[in-house]
C-alpha cells in the first residue's frame, strides 16, 4: 500500500510540474504542424519548436538558459535528431552531427 501512495504521489508530482510550465501552443496552417513557444518561470523563452499532429517534434527546435542566452540548435524529422545541431558552452559553439537518428563529432 505504502509503494502504490508513493507511485501515485510521485506521479501526482510529475503531472502538476508538467502543467505548471507556461507555453504557447498554435496551429501553423501552411506547415500542418503545432508551434510551440515554452517559457522559464521568469517568462524568459525557454524552447520554441514544432510537432507533428501526432506529437512528434519536427524541425528546427531552439532552447535558451533562464537569461535568454540560445544554448542549443537543434533539428528533428517526425521524432528523429537529424542534421547538425549546435551546444553553446560558456560562449563557444560545440557542433554534433546526427546521421541515421546516432550522433557523431
Amino acid at each position: 500500500m505504502k509503494k502504490s501512495i508513493l507511485i501515485f504521489f510521485a506521479l501526482l508530482m510529475t503531472v502538476v510540474s508538467f502543467a505548471q510550465q507556461k507555453r504557447e501552443l498554435k496551429l501553423n496552417k501552411e506547415t500542418n504542424l503545432i508551434d510551440v513557444v515554452y517559457y522559464h518561470d521568469n517568462g524568459v523563452v525557454s524552447q520554441t519548436g514544432s510537432y507533428t499532429a501526432d506529437g512528434k517534434l519536427h524541425g528546427v527546435w531552439l532552447s535558451f538558459d533562464t537569461e535568454g542566452k540560445k544554448i542549443v540548435s537543434a533539428n528533428y524529422d517526425n521524432g528523429k535528431k537529424v542534421g547538425k545541431w549546435i551546444h553553446w558552452v560558456d560562449g563557444v559553439a560545440k557542433e554534433v552531427d546526427y546521421s541515421k537518428n546516432v550522433a557523431s563529432l
